[in-house]
């Protein structure tokens, strides 16, 4: 009986989830408190929770596992609480402080902005040292490298008990020698430090960048190192037969040495599982343009597929810090369930970012917190079950949720309680809007044309109201969404990036030859990697991108192309790629313009078995699982209505909800808003239609 069940676990702010399929398609979501202090504990809760609810102990589950993943905040929160290792730089002579000049402005949407401040140094001045030593954009050596000043930087860092080195030289990724020989001097003087060079973790044109990328790298490896160390030999302990796999930003899973070597790939590992689920649930009907939302309890995570593939960035500053590896482009903004409530100076009502969090939490919760947040608005305008969310085992209070909107807000905007709370419903409403035009409308793509997705614990109260603000009629809610990253974690692949720096006209057989030369030397080190990992090559799938730029332009765009022979004659289908691309982007493309490559890459993926579909039999019909009636507000005028309430465990396949009304999973609570119509598929999923669209979808969609 090996190999019955698939495990994973996704750390959150406030909650840790865990998704346990079987073979059978059996898959069961369960939620235990994240416990940042000690990461692992969480998860030795969480498996006592699954044995306490299954029976089957965490020594049965994990040896007869074929895969447990887990998808950690460890490196994210080291890196907002500013809590990493300490760190020295090891930089050209002359550029120790490219972090601190940053290309010499601030962060998007703070350039003109006087009062904010400067970012926290991960790496602080007195441990940036230079050393002599010099390339030139040709790849030439103008000044040997002094090993001397290398030798004196370690002296200088053992004194101050410098845990972990950054090398990042100027030039370096058309010359790594120096950078390499810098290493081996510090491994000799330093041999228990951890080191990462710039050149071998991001080995792409852009000095700034790559510094600023094996900074946090360097800054989190030993953190990221030991909480690997603890849950592999946790596993171990248990009976693992296969090694545990972590979730990295760029959407894939990777080995532990990777991500105790690369923790910069693994910031933002959470979230980044979203779209492959969102794609997993919209497969049945061949939905591949899909914007995934994920509110918890601190937070809003947004991520877009489009034709199927997620939106990546690189090259992004996150939390401040510049980070050029690809992650797929998650907008996150401080608006969860707990967002507080306020009135700001020009006497409008405000919504967070600031947040009551899990302790002492919204003031229905009644551990003590008094300010309004976002679940109290939920409850007071009925969405919420009063009875307690989680099955029950988290009580609501809602006069305390009247009594704390009605102190801050209701009673010193001189308006009603009802109507505060739709008011603040509205604000979080638009926060999340804005949030979800930023990774669509800004990237050039037309939100009408996705469909929602709904994941996370807190969305479905708002998923309707959402969809109507962007002009989305189709929505997906998984009865596993407020588990879904962690479930997208138990379906992805493996995926590893590999980069080179190519600075060339697209022009000539020789440029094409290059190219061509170099896509092909990556992906034959991805092949091999993967293979080290028991893939055979039907199993590795391979894409690639370009960073283009017409000549002459400061900043280039990202292309993704698929892999085929690069002749002269080919470097015409890339140019039209980046046209189309830089059309997409700004609206306009010169196709008289010359166009020159600056780096590549290929993203080499090793395709995993998935587990069974989760299947639910038929329905009885709606009314079967009618539970009674609430009063529930739905519009400004903050006037209830009697609404319909059904509990979502008796639904079943093919059963139909017409809106208004509640649906009540065990773990979220879906607000259909008037005119939306849902429908549960047999594949546990509600698909969720506006009114006049019903028709159409009913004739364009039946389930595969």
């Amino acid at each position: 009986m090996h190999h019955q069940y698939r495990l994973g676990i996704d750390a959150g702010g406030t909650f840790t989830d865990f998704i346990l399929a079987d073979r059978d398609g059996g898959v069961r979501i369960f939620k235990t408190l994240s416990t940042t202090q000690n990461p692992t504990q969480a998860i030795r809760n969480g498996l006592a929770l699954i044995e306490e609810e299954t029976g089957i102990s965490p020594t049965t589950l994990v040896s007869n596992a074929d895969l447990c993943i887990n998808g950690t905040t460890v490196a994210l929160n080291a890196l907002i609480t500013h809590t990493g290792a300490k760190t020295g730089l090891i930089a050209t002579s002359g550029h120790e402080d490219s972090i601190e000049i940053r290309l010499g402005h601030k962060e998007d949407g703070y350039r003109y902005d006087p009062d904010y401040p400067p970012a926290t140094m991960l790496v602080p001045r007195y441990l940036r040292c230079g050393v002599r030593e010099r390339v030139l954009s040709s790849g030439s050596v103008h000044t040997p490298l002094n090993e001397d000043d290398v030798r004196a930087a370690c002296r200088h860092f053992l004194a101050h008990d410098v845990k972990s080195v950054a090398i990042s030289f100027v030039w370096s990724v058309l010359h790594p020698a120096h950078e390499l020989r810098a290493a081996a001097i510090v491994r000799e003087i330093m041999p228990g430090v951890q080191i990462t060079i710039g050149s071998q973790l991001y080995p792409q044109v852009r000095e700034y960048t790559r510094t600023s990328t094996a900074v946090v790298n360097a800054y989190l490896a030993p953190i990221l190192g030991r909480y690997v160390a603890a849950v592999d030999a946790y596993f171990q302990d248990l009976g693992a037969r296969q090694p545990v796999r972590y979730f990295q930003s760029n959407g894939g899973l990777a080995l532990s040495a990777v991500v105790a070597e690369k923790p910069v790939y693994a910031i933002n590992s959470g979230p980044a599982s979203a779209p492959r689920a969102a794609l997993y649930l919209g497969e049945s009907y061949g939905l591949k343009d899909i914007i995934t939302v994920d509110m918890g309890g601190t937070s809003f995570d947004i991520t877009l597929t489009c034709g199927g593939e997620a939106n990546i960035a690189k090259d992004i500053d996150f939390l401040r810090y510049r980070i050029g590896v690809p992650m797929i482009q998650v907008e996150t903004l401080g608006a969860g369930g707990g967002s507080i409530g306020w009135i700001d100076a020009m006497g409008l009502l405000q919504m967070g970012p600031q947040s009551a969090g899990s302790v002492p939490g919204p003031a229905c919760y009644g551990k003590g917190g008094d300010k309004p947040t976002t679940t109290d608005a939920n409850l007071v305008l009925g969405y919420l079950n009063p009875g307690g969310l989680v099955g029950g085992r988290l009580p609501l209070d809602v006069e305390k949720a009247r009594a704390a909107i009605t102190t801050h807000l209701a009673a010193p905007l001189g308006i009603s309680v009802e109507k505060a709370a739709y008011g603040m419903f509205t604000i979080v409403n638009n926060n999340m809007v804005n949030a979800i035009r930023r990774v669509s409308v800004e990237r050039g793509y037309d939100p009408r044309d996705f469909v929602l997705n709904c994941a996370g614990g807190a969305t479905g109260a708002h998923i309707t109201a959402l969809a109507r603000e962007m002009g989305i009629n189709r929505i997906l809610v998984s009865k596993l969404a407020s588990g879904l990253c962690a479930f997208g974690q138990i379906i992805s692949d493996v995926r590893y990036n590999y980069m080179a720096p190519i600075a060339a006209r697209l022009e000539g057989a020789t440029t094409a030859k290059r190219l061509n030369d170099t896509f092909k030397q990556l992906e034959a080190q991805g092949h091999a990697d993967l293979a080290a990992d028991q893939f055979g090559p039907e199993r590795i799938s391979i894409r690639r991108s370009l960073d283009m730029r017409y000549v002459g332009q400061v900043h280039e765009c990202t292309v993704n192309v698929d892999p085929f022979d690069i002749d002269e004659a080919a470097l015409e289908r890339l140019k039209a790629a980046f046209h189309g691309r830089h059309k997409e982007l700004y609206t306009y493309a010169e196709p008289q313009s010359p166009v020159e490559v600056v780096n590549i890459e290929s993203a080499v993926s090793g395709a995993m078995d998935r587990p069974a579909r989760m299947t639910i039999a038929p329905g009885q019909g709606a009314h079967a699982a009618l539970l009674g009636t609430r009063q529930m507000i739905f519009d400004a005028s903050g006037v209830a209505q009697d609404t319909l309430v059904y509990e979502g465990a008796r639904l079943g396949a093919g059963d139909v909800v017409m809106g208004p009304a509640v649906i009540q999973e065990v773990t979220t609570t879906i607000v259909l808003e008037p005119g939306w119509v849902a429908e549960l598929d047999r594949h546990g999923v509600y698909v969720l239609i506006l009114g006049q669209h019903v028709a159409q979808h009913n004739k364009a969609l039946i389930p595969a």
